[in-house]
């Protein structure tokens, strides 16, 4: 697949401290859990992919990809990366492109989106032959003053990576760049009225009290998917 570049906007990322072994028994072999003060994080981001094309397509042509997904954070060798477990998306053609080329547990699902009062309501349905279902329905909001991903600690660690990992049918360990600009944030407020996107990936809802963050969102590239070697 060519490298991508889209727009990813309207985000909210809804995290949640567990324990570390919590995650790793969930992870490839060669993926180490990454941890904050000694706790792994399970991270819920609905969001909105736009205008999602091949690098040297002109802006404007691409596709509307609106997504959730749900991630935790991973070394490889010592390099840090996001590792997904799965994500749910209303596009048939983009879900099934990520699959076959970039190797990514992608799955279809009805998504809708829509702005009202400053707000988001964000509701999403699996429907993904053959997978387990999954509901999210939510509103969220920025409740607070903007500021710097980088300059908050655990912002940063959650936030502040440039690589995805994926585990491809063969067992082995592939990656992908991406490259944007730092994050501006805002603390979040969410009234949450379904999730099962953790059962659905196997498991236990977090009894954990979240750290939340808005985003408006950042422009991205994406290389193509590469072997670990």
């Amino acid at each position: 697949m060519l490298p991508l570049a889209m727009g990813w906007r309207h985000l909210l990322f809804d995290n949640y401290p567990v324990e570390p072994d919590t995650v790793d028994a969930h992870l490839p072999d060669a993926l180490d859990v990454d941890t904050f003060d000694g706790d792994a994080w399970l991270s819920v981001v609905p969001f909105t992919n736009v205008d999602v094309r091949p690098i040297g397509v002109p802006e404007g042509r691409g596709m509307p990809l609106p997504e959730l997904n749900l991630r935790t954070y991973v070394t490889c060798d010592d390099e840090p990366g996001v590792y997904f477990f799965s994500l749910d998306a209303q596009g048939i053609l983009g879900v099934t492109g990520a699959r076959l080329f970039q190797h990514l547990p992608y799955y279809y699902a009805r998504i809708s989106l829509e702005g009202v009062d400053g707000k988001v309501r964000f509701l999403s349905r699996r429907l993904h032959p053959g997978a387990r279902p999954a509901q999210y329905e939510a509103t969220y909001w920025p409740s607070g003053e903007a500021f710097e991903a980088r300059e908050d600690p655990l912002a940063r660690f959650l936030l502040e990576r440039y690589r995805f990992y994926t585990e491809a049918p063969d067992g082995t360990v592939r990656y992908s760049n991406v490259d944007h600009e730092p994050w501006t944030l805002y603390p979040a407020s969410v009234d949450e009225r379904t999730n099962t996107l953790f059962a659905a990936d196997g498991f236990d809802t977090p009894d954990t009290e979240p750290v939340r963050y808005y985003s408006p969102g950042v422009d991205v590239t994406a290389s193509r998917s590469k072997r670990w070697d």
